[in-house]
């Protein structure tokens, strides 16, 4: 299964992307929201997860114009942010967002919600490679 990380703070990023390596992902790295986008129709992901303080596209535009890409249009997306007022959240979820997930966050609890979004039950029975 392949996750795309959008996240212009390197160490968030690194820490994401080594998280899921642990749990057999392979995972795409996008530092702005161009990238993200750009990444995103070259390689169709089974998930996303954006940021949503971003250089050039903010994590609500990208989630937008993924929404109008008819191969993505349907492909999960959480929105990572420290932003955890309701309505911001709602924009989120407007946006077109599946979930959304409050930094910080444990590595853990990101791994199960990775986990839980793409159907593949409790990530401490993972039995190697997708």
């Amino acid at each position: 299964m392949k996750v795309l990380i959008a996240e212009d703070e390197k160490d968030i990023r690194r820490l994401v992307v080594f998280t899921l390596e642990r749990a057999w992902y392979e995972v795409l790295e996008a530092p702005d929201g161009r990238e993200a986008l750009r990444l995103a129709t070259e390689n169709q992901p089974n998930l996303i997860l954006l940021d949503i303080m971003m250089p050039f596209l903010n994590g609500y535009e990208v989630c937008r114009k993924l929404r109008q890409i008819t191969e993505l249009k349907d492909t999960p997306i959480v929105l990572l942010s420290a932003k955890a007022q309701n309505y911001e959240i709602g924009e989120g979820l407007q946006a077109g967002a599946t979930d959304y997930l409050i930094k910080p966050f444990i590595p853990r609890e990101l791994a199960a919600k990775v986990k839980q979004i793409l159907g593949e039950g409790d990530p401490k029975h993972s039995n190697g490679p997708r």
